[in-house]
């Protein structure tokens, strides 16, 4: 019976965790660029929201290609995967500043979604 290489489960690992730190990195980057359009523009919220899904989607593409260019084999599943861990840690970090998760839980599963298909899809074309 093969052992698994624990070397290599490390390595992956890390290896997503960096682009997840990409992903939100690139998350920061566009929720500030969004906040100085809100400022100087005074855009309704119909518009942040559109944005705020931007975000979501080029910041999980953006990982889920990084991973895949770092992994080589299977790409789309890594990046499925980040999608998920962005979308979980997000769900977190919010549940630990509000207490709840806010909004409809169709909404939830559409954040979900969405996550994991920026994700896959940058996987695919990295």
């Amino acid at each position: 019976m093969k052992q698994p290489n624990v070397n290599a489960y490390s390595a992956a690992m890390l290896r997503v965790m960096k682009a997840l730190l990409a992903s939100y990195v690139v998350t920061g980057l566009f929720l500030l660029f969004l906040a100085g359009l809100l400022y100087k523009f005074r855009m309704d919220e119909g518009k942040i929201q559109i944005g705020i899904i931007l975000t979501y989607i080029l910041s999980c593409f953006v990982g889920g290609f990084l991973a895949g260019k770092m992994m080589k084999s299977r790409q789309f599943l890594w990046g499925v995967l980040l999608g998920v861990l962005y979308f979980l840690i997000m769900t977190l970090v919010s549940l630990a500043v509000n207490r709840e998760l806010q909004g409809s839980s169709s909404g939830f599963v559409t954040s979900f979604l969405l996550c994991m298909g920026g994700g896959m899809l940058g996987g695919m074309l990295s």
